[in-house]
């Protein structure tokens, strides 16, 4: 006969809720920054392979974001419906100016985030993929927090 050695049930913390009209606010945000994270990937992306190639394919970015060609194609629509890109059958597509801007703070966002990741020990590879999802949702606030602490290493 085998015995069983008791285990501890883990002790479960009090619950305490925040105030409903801040709750409802995260949600509210976090939401719209999932919303917008797919421009700001898209538009990066296209900068990007602009940049390097001279153009941006819909069947490159597909691949490069992992999506169909038909995910890409309805991504590319929204955006151009948006203002964020122009795009001509069977060309690439190129940003407008609003599309640079996005781009360029998506891109600049980015950077700080791997930065401040890489200055408290994590390993380049996963700060760059950490920064895919953080940088979609954080706060201005906390991004001057980010420049001053790195600023301060310095």
């Amino acid at each position: 006969m085998t015995t069983r050695k008791a285990t501890k049930k883990p002790k479960k913390l009090p619950v305490i809720l925040p105030a409903e009209l801040t709750q409802a606010r995260r949600f509210v945000k976090t939401r719209s920054a999932q919303s917008m994270a797919l421009f700001e990937d898209y538009t990066e992306l296209i900068a990007d392979l602009s940049a390097s190639m001279g153009e941006a394919r819909p069947t490159d970015i597909a691949r490069r974001l992992g999506v169909s060609h038909a995910t890409a194609i309805k991504a590319i629509s929204r955006l151009k419906r948006e203002g964020f890109v122009t795009a001509q059958p069977y060309r690439g597509v190129f940003l407008t100016e609003a599309g640079e801007i996005l781009a360029e703070r998506v891109r600049t966002r980015h950077r700080l985030v791997v930065d401040v990741l890489r200055a408290i020990g994590v390993p380049a590879e996963a700060a760059e993929a950490d920064a895919e999802g953080i940088e979609h949702h954080v706060s201005e606030i906390t991004l001057n927090v980010f420049t001053k602490f790195l600023r301060s290493r310095n």
